[in-house]
């Protein structure tokens, strides 16, 4: 999770391969002072990362950063109006400053606070008036630390750095591999997450309707609750909107859910509140065998590879636990309804999921359908729903 709501900071770890989920801290920079404008920089980044543990229910693994410009010992941030940023862009011009970014890393998991500082030197055009007044007439200077960015159009005010590039942009990518490395986490597994579907808040709305509304999801919990072999918790991949979970709830269940998507964690909060976070399904923020149930309704299917899901589910279940999934019962299905041949195998084809939940001690011992509403026919779908256990 990223404690911070900078732009640059989320483009500069996409580009990296990593997407995380962005929870805003809140705090006030304005009332925080430190010895130094290094230490100001680490402060704030360490105050940002524990307001948004501190937010959090699940284990979760989040950076906190800010950054900092000094110039001859002086802290500048962020100038806030056009006078300041102009008054502060023509005393830096023609300078050299160093960039202060502060980086707090907390793994609930491990309890472990990593708190590290990384300085670059800045070196400043020798601007002109115009150029000043130019460049804060776009807006860029009022809202960064310093009163300029190098990404941006900023960019060709800077002359040359020494240090780390992505450091000034606001996050320095080296420093936060050696991070993650110190609470277990290589950067590669980074990349190795599922494929995100993005659902903006139109589409997150409708969802439910689009997809069959409360019948279908009904029809589905009470299939899912046949398969449930006692109460215990339930944890549900992909939950969206939460109108499945919310179900299972109804019918005894505890239950809790996880997803990538914010726009549709937003609708989940509401029906499962308090038991639903941002997390990848192929990297759980669940310590080993602590789940009774995992559940997984229409999420196989859109992956390119199940294999790393379903080792996940047979580390957080406990033994005798089960994985409920729906599940086509051959490519063939896949096919029949118009869906092109490709090189990868349907990742919820039956014998596929066999063969995969049997290498990481999961065997197949139940199986159930259930209706879904009439589609293109007066005809009612029969969706395949079966059960792992752990062995």
């Amino acid at each position: 999770m990223l404690a911070s709501a900078s732009p640059a900071r989320l483009k500069t770890l996409r580009g990296a391969g990593v997407e995380p989920e962005v929870i805003v801290s809140g705090v006030d920079e304005d009332d925080i002072t430190a010895e130094s404008p290094g230490e100001l920089a680490r402060l704030l980044a360490t105050l940002k990362a524990r307001a948004v543990v501190a937010s959090l229910t699940e284990h979760a693994t989040v950076l906190g950063c800010d950054s900092v410009l000094e110039i001859d010992g002086v802290a500048y941030g962020k100038p806030g109006t056009p006078e300041a940023a102009r008054d502060r862009l023509r005393s830096m011009r023609g300078r050299t400053g160093v960039l202060h970014t502060g980086h707090c890393l907390i793994d609930t998991n491990a309890k472990q606070e990593l708190r590290e500082l990384e300085s670059t030197t800045v070196y400043f055009a020798d601007l002109t008036d115009e150029e000043i007044d130019a460049y804060v007439a776009t807006g860029e200077p009022l809202v960064v630390a310093g009163s300029f960015t190098v990404d941006g159009f900023g960019g060709p005010f800077v002359t040359g750095i020494e240090g780390d590039y992505h450091n000034v942009v606001g996050l320095s990518l080296p420093l936060l591999r050696r991070m993650l490395a110190e609470v277990g986490i290589s950067w590669p597994a980074l990349w190795q997450s599922s494929p995100r579907i993005e659902y903006d808040e139109t589409e997150a709305a409708r969802y439910d309707d689009t997809r069959g509304g409360p019948e279908r999801a009904q029809a589905a919990a009470a299939a899912v609750d046949s398969l449930l072999t006692k109460s215990g918790r339930v944890l549900e991949l992909a939950v969206g909107t939460g109108i499945v979970g919310a179900e299972l709830v109804a019918r005894g269940n505890l239950v809790h859910g996880v997803d990538l998507s914010t726009a549709m964690l937003r609708h989940a909060r509401v029906r499962l509140p308090g038991h639903v976070a941002a997390a990848d399904a192929a990297r759980l923020p669940i310590a080993d065998r602590r789940c009774d149930a995992v559940v997984a309704v229409w999420l196989l299917h859109l992956l390119d590879d199940s294999e790393p899901i379903i080792a996940e589910v047979a580390r957080v279940l406990r033994p005798g636990g089960v994985f409920i999934t729906t599940t086509e019962k051959s490519d063939a299905g896949r096919y029949a309804d118009g869906r092109s041949p490709n090189d990868t195998r349907s990742q919820d084809a039956l014998s596929l999921l066999v063969a995969t939940a049997a290498r990481h001690g999961l065997t197949l011992d139940a199986a159930t359908t259930f209706a879904g509403p009439p589609r293109n026919t007066d005809q009612s779908p029969l969706y395949p729903l079966v059960r792992f256990r752990r062995t």
